[in-house]
């Protein structure tokens, strides 16, 4: 199975995305952190920049939604081309009528819970969606440590998935350099998102190559 690097581009240079993005070609997605100042103390983009992100770079785009009425919000970033839409449990209200429309409107569907919240929040609707992103830090800023207490939910859902026999990828978000992708990749992630460690190093894509070696060598060592 292959891994996927999606570089955050919340540690990137705001006011020259394009030109950022454009830094990291052997991305698989690039992350969009998406963030209300209600749902997370913190307020970044919305969707005109996605749109306009969508339109500088064909580097799929992979939206992470910190907000607080995701129902409402959500549908309107697959409409203009995200490839891949992730929505917090704890904010959706109807989170299986959600991820169907992202799916009709052509993005993947993501759900996401926060360090505390657990697996069983989403066992019941793996199903309905294509990915499930458990986040390594407290959402709302860049640059945290990594929560070694989320490693053993990593692994919780992997079995889930794999008992299911589904094909839904699992992301993990904050933290995520090289001291830590290959513990994530060893309990079970595939999709990692890395955002200092890609654009506080000196060769951006050169970092998210290294990274995408230690996760697959990692993720190839461990049967899942």
């Amino acid at each position: 199975m292959a891994v996927r690097i999606t570089p955050s581009i919340l540690n990137a240079d705001l006011a020259n995305l394009a030109s950022e993005v454009g830094r990291i070609p052997s991305a698989d997605f690039i992350h969009v952190d998406v963030m209300d100042n209600h749902f997370v103390p913190n307020l970044t983009i919305g969707l005109p920049v996605v749109e306009s992100l969508r339109a500088a770079t064909t580097t799929p785009l992979d939206i992470h939604l910190m907000i607080a009425d995701p129902d409402r919000w959500a549908p309107a970033f697959a409409e203009v081309g995200a490839e891949s839409v992730t929505f917090h449990a704890e904010a959706a209200h109807a989170p299986v009528r959600l991820a169907r429309e992202l799916r009709s409107k052509g993005a993947r569907a993501g759900i996401a819970l926060n360090p505390a919240t657990p697996v069983e929040a989403c066992a019941t609707m793996l199903g309905e969606v294509d990915m499930v992103l458990l986040m390594t830090v407290e959402p709302g800023f860049g640059g945290q440590r990594f929560l070694d207490l989320v490693l053993p939910k990593i692994a919780a859902v992997r079995a889930l998935v794999s008992a299911a026999d589904l094909d839904v990828w699992i992301q993990v978000d904050g933290g995520v350099g090289r001291d830590t992708i290959e513990r994530c990749a060893e309990a079970g992630a595939d999709t990692f998102v890395a955002g200092s460690a890609v654009y506080r190093s000196d060769d951006p894509d050169a970092t998210v190559r290294e990274l995408s070696a230690l996760g697959e060598a990692a993720f190839a060592r461990c049967k899942h």
